[in-house]
């Protein structure tokens, strides 16, 4: 368990820099998981403004490997922040969301009865290699100061740029209409949200991310993270 470790931790620890690999909960933001840790080491070692941080953000739907830096190696967050990502999850198919995702509720429904799962794995194989994604709007990036989910919480209409990814792997399995599940590994940066919205597009009958779990970040994997219950 992730506190018996904490437990265990020195000040003369922060001083050399730690790195923590955590398994995020259901419905815990990853700052969630950063307060944690922050709170229970500041309680242990009696000391105040330990820093913590972590190196990629996972929404609080998802599940799955926080990368953690203590002390001084928060100095190092950007190397573990460059790293690919491999993410395993399921698709819905034939509805979308405004957010790509379960957090708000269906806006569209779409035929399906063109799809296949031989259909589905040929559209899959055309996100591999480099392009460019528009990021969700409902998502923490900033525009002029602001969080993009900020403006999509009132309605706001505003440019979003589009970035380039690398999507290394897109493999799918156990389809079951209108569940598809996949893996994906991808560059840094890289929104399984919206590769959810575009796949539906791609394939004319809407797509949203029903589930999400990070498996591994670089060479680091979910098997060897801390469970904080």
């Amino acid at each position: 368990m992730l506190k018996v470790f904490l437990d265990s931790l020195s000040f003369n620890d922060l001083n050399e820099g730690l790195v923590i690999l955590v398994n995020k909960p259901l419905n815990w933001t990853s700052f969630d998981v950063v307060k944690y840790i922050r709170k229970t080491l500041e309680l242990n070692l009696k000391l105040k403004k330990i820093k913590v941080g972590h190196a990629g953000t996972l929404d609080p739907l998802a599940t799955g490997l926080l990368i953690l830096c203590i002390g001084n190696e928060t100095k190092n967050i950007y190397k573990y922040q460059e790293l690919s990502k491999t993410y395993s999850g399921t698709f819905k198919l034939g509805e979308t969301t405004p957010s790509f995702d379960r957090e708000t509720e269906v806006n569209q429904k779409f035929n399906v009865d063109h799809l296949s799962f031989e259909l589905l794995k040929n559209v899959s194989q055309n996100f591999i290699g480099k392009s460019l994604q528009k990021p969700p709007i409902f998502s923490a990036l900033k525009k002029n100061g602001k969080r993009l989910y900020e403006y999509a919480r009132v309605n706001k209409n505003i440019k979003i740029d589009s970035r380039e990814i690398y999507i290394n792997k897109f493999d799918l399995s156990n389809y079951n209409h209108p569940y598809v599940d996949f893996v994906i590994e991808c560059s840094k940066g890289t929104y399984i949200r919206s590769i959810a919205n575009d796949f539906g597009k791609k394939l004319k009958s809407g797509s949203f991310l029903y589930s999400l779990n990070r498996d591994s970040i670089g060479h680091f994997n979910l098997l060897d993270a801390y469970s904080i219950e």
